[in-house]
């Protein structure tokens, strides 16, 4: 074999092994919502370790926030809402790839520093040494949303509403909470079992979950994932027990 064949044959199998790598290492780009920062970090962490050649990425944010960027052609394959209703809207514009599929119920506590809200409950919000109150934005973080109708519903939201500060999304108001930019917060449950919020010695109350309308999670694989079966991987991994057991672990219900 000549220099020239042996150099051909050479570049075309380095070719053959680029492209061979670079398919089995597709990329899955996941958006999600900021109140499964760490349950689904954890899972994302088990998924690699079940498809090791799978590159799940994950970005978090606000739910609402998340869907306006989807609804203007942001290129993400797979959507984990805070709520149902983000990924039906999304259905219904013609933007999704699969059925929205529940795939946990999240719930609200009552976090502080400053005191312990198990003695008063929501009434602890009354007290006169909580000014500020950290929620997500109601517009924008269906968290924020459900906090505002458990406040209705306990009949301290007129008393309150001033006292109200916004974080961008549940994770930003957890950290008014915990730096005590607030003195209490009312944040997803998921955070307030998480490592760094429980390193803070925070006390917390369980809002009752009669207080507000479901806290459903819907996810949906989205029309840029449409024909990668990697991302259907992954929508078909988070109703696994793997999944199911570091969703519960966080403070979620499942339907399994």
């Amino acid at each position: 074999m000549n220099i020239r064949k042996l150099l051909f044959s050479a570049t075309t199998l380095v070719l053959l092994l680029f492209f061979s790598v670079a398919k089995a290492q597709q990329k899955i780009t996941i958006v999600a919502a900021a109140n499964l920062k760490v349950a689904l970090d954890s899972i994302t962490t088990v998924f690699k370790i079940q498809y090791p050649n799978i590159d799940a990425q994950v970005t978090y944010g606000a739910s609402g926030k998340l869907f306006e960027q989807i609804s203007n052609g942001a290129p993400f394959d797979l959507f984990f809402s805070a709520d149902m209703d983000y990924p039906n809207e999304l259905k219904k514009k013609k933007l999704t790839a699969s059925e929205v599929k529940m795939y946990a119920t999240g719930k609200l506590a009552l976090w502080s520093k400053k005191t312990d809200p198990n003695i008063k409950k929501m009434n602890t919000l009354l007290n006169a040494n909580i000014a500020k109150i950290a929620i997500a934005n109601p517009a924008t973080a269906p968290y924020g949303e459900k906090a505002v109708e458990s406040l209705k519903y306990y009949k301290v939201y007129e008393k309150v509403k001033n006292k109200l500060v916004f974080g961008e999304n549940i994770t930003q108001a957890a950290q008014f909470a915990t730096t005590g930019a607030a003195d209490i917060g009312i944040v997803a449950l998921s955070l307030v079992l998480t490592p760094n919020m429980q390193k803070e010695r925070g006390k917390y109350y369980i809002i009752p979950e009669k207080s507000h309308t479901p806290l459903e999670q819907g996810c949906v694989i989205l029309n840029h994932g449409q024909g990668n079966p990697n991302a259907v991987k992954f929508y078909n991994f988070i109703s696994s027990k793997k999944a199911g057991a570091i969703l519960k672990h966080y403070g979620y219900s499942t339907k399994k």
